[in-house]
């Protein structure tokens, strides 16, 4: 165990220290390598922002106040504080003036409308009807029909019904 630490960088080390000062005694070691990404990509991303401080202030070099007001940035964009109580007793009091609806379910368990549960046809089939073949002659933009046809009406049984229908299917039991 202590050529193992021997080996290992030294912020490694630190995260292998943190984790047992935390009283974390078991762990993959894939685990340090995990924790030290992360803390790698959070100091790059504080430098960075730092950086765009320092730039925007027109300094040639990062300070001090760049890297405090990048660390306080993340912290305000990560994470957020709770309002205060009494802004929270005030939404809750708010709240509780609109009286909650009266029951009108007997005794038993309150089950929502047949059409609203999942045992119940709840889809519609929109099945066309066949329509005869007709052909079709194509005629170029240049030629003139021969015969001019006269204009058909559809009759009503020609005309394509789209009226959905409610179809369903039994479900049956299964047998073991």
């Amino acid at each position: 165990m202590a050529g193992e630490d021997e080996d290992l960088p030294r912020d490694a080390k630190i995260v292998k220290t943190l984790l047992k000062s935390m009283g974390v005694e078991e762990y993959e070691p894939r685990v340090i390598h995990q924790f030290l990404e992360l803390w790698y990509r959070y100091v790059v991303d504080v430098l960075s922002d730092a950086q765009v401080y320092s730039e925007h202030a027109g300094k040639a070099a990062i300070d001090c106040d760049d890297v405090k007001l990048a660390i306080q940035s993340k912290v305000n964009f990560s994470f957020s504080q709770p309002p205060p109580r009494e802004v929270l007793l005030e939404l809750a009091r708010n709240r509780n003036k609109i009286p909650l609806p009266k029951s009108i379910a007997g005794p038993g368990v309150a089950l929502p409308p047949e059409q609203d549960t999942l045992i119940s046809p709840n889809y519609q089939l929109a099945i066309p009807k066949k329509q005869p073949t007709q052909a079709v002659e194509e005629m170029e933009e240049d030629e003139e029909p021969s015969e001019p046809k006269p204009p058909q009406e559809p009759k009503p049984s020609d005309v394509p019904q789209n009226t959905p229908q409610r179809v369903s299917f039994p479900l049956t039991k299964r047998t073991k």
